[in-house]
């Protein structure tokens, strides 16, 4: 079987919730195969899980601040992407996309994206249920968006239920499927 993998460019980004550690593992399995992985982090993300560890897996820079890079750094990261992966997302991710707010990099990257989205969402049970979460979900779903459930499971916060993020392996798993089926 060939590798679909190789020679791909993935986008992925990383917010602040704390099942960003996970997202680790996705990244080093996503470069493992072949593929060319750039990670852009939020604030806050960095405060879960330290950029060096990205750039460690990938060997290549971390995307963290819009104002420090290239004069262009959305605009060139996003045209060089075959796929943008969104893992862990967050309800404040959500909200952002959802309504098209762009004020960081993974956001103006977003918007500066033209190919498949895909986002996993991690969230306690009691912010997944949240209407307004269900309606900025069915939004980006509406908007072409991919979704990956979240699990149900023992959470960060404690509770058991729904909002965990896929585990990495299944994350990969739909990354693959989705790229062969996408000519690029």
């Amino acid at each position: 079987m060939a590798n679909t993998m190789s020679g791909r460019e993935i986008l992925v980004g990383v917010t602040g919730g704390i099942a960003a550690y996970k997202t680790a593992a996705l990244v080093s399995r996503l470069v493992q195969s072949g593929a060319s992985v750039t990670v852009v982090m939020t604030e806050a993300a960095t405060h879960l899980v330290g950029p060096k560890t990205f750039e460690a897996l990938t060997g290549r820079a971390v995307g963290i601040d819009l104002w420090s890079q290239t004069p262009h750094p959305h605009i060139d990261l996003a045209r060089r992407a075959d796929l943008l992966c969104v893992a862990p997302a967050t309800a404040n991710f959500f909200a952002k996309a959802a309504c098209g707010l762009a004020d960081d990099l993974l956001t103006t990257c977003l918007l500066a994206f033209s190919g498949p989205v895909l986002v996993a969402p991690a969230m306690n049970s009691q912010m997944w249920h949240k209407p307004a979460v269900q309606r900025n979900l069915r939004q980006l779903q509406e908007d072409g968006f991919l979704l990956i459930d979240p699990g149900e499971g023992y959470l960060s916060c404690g509770e058991v239920g729904a909002g965990r993020m896929a585990e990495p392996d299944r994350i990969y798993a739909k990354i693959e499927e989705i790229l062969c089926r996408r000519v690029v």
